[in-house]
């Protein structure tokens, strides 16, 4: 077991691969924020403004459940939170699991993956979710070219 965590929330895989390469990376435990219920290729059609993504993202105060838990979250100093930009920031599931757990105290560090949107104010905003409890990063967007090995610079770089 170790103190940092990887947690993520991947849609189509791709944040997926990246979690679990950086969790490899860093010797983290690896945690997938499961949907309670998955998102079908319909759900995530961002331009039908009918769609689950974009009725769940148009309302800031969404919180889609989440399927799962991580066990024994103390245990946990470091946290990288990762998931895909949707409308310029993170998922709404994203902030169910943020406002699911104490974070008082420990660090947290965002990575998006995107085609070509950054990470934006998200560092922000998940700090306003966490009542500025948490040392949070302001994070990365870590896709598209980024390989294993610069994941580890990466996070090896951070002032932790």
């Amino acid at each position: 077991m170790s103190d940092i965590l990887v947690a993520y929330f991947s849609a189509t895989g791709t944040t997926a691969k990246t979690a679990k390469e950086l969790a490899e990376a860093e010797g983290a435990d690896l945690y997938e924020i499961i949907p309670a219920q998955a998102y079908t290729a319909a759900d995530l059609d961002w331009n039908d403004k009918k769609s689950r993504s974009t009725l769940e993202m148009n309302d800031l105060g969404c919180r889609p459940a989440i399927a799962n838990a991580v066990e024994n979250m103390a245990q946990y100093h470091t946290i990288f939170v990762g998931f895909p930009i949707w409308w310029g920031r993170e998922p709404s599931i994203v902030d169910t699991f943020l406002e699911s757990y104490d974070f008082a105290g420990k660090i947290i560090i965002p990575f998006c993956t995107s085609g070509g949107s950054g990470i934006g104010f998200t560092g922000d905003r998940i700090n306003d979710l966490l009542h500025r409890k948490a040392k949070v990063s302001v994070g990365k967007r870590v896709g598209g070219s980024f390989s294993a090995k610069d994941l580890k610079v990466w996070a090896d770089g951070l002032d932790l």
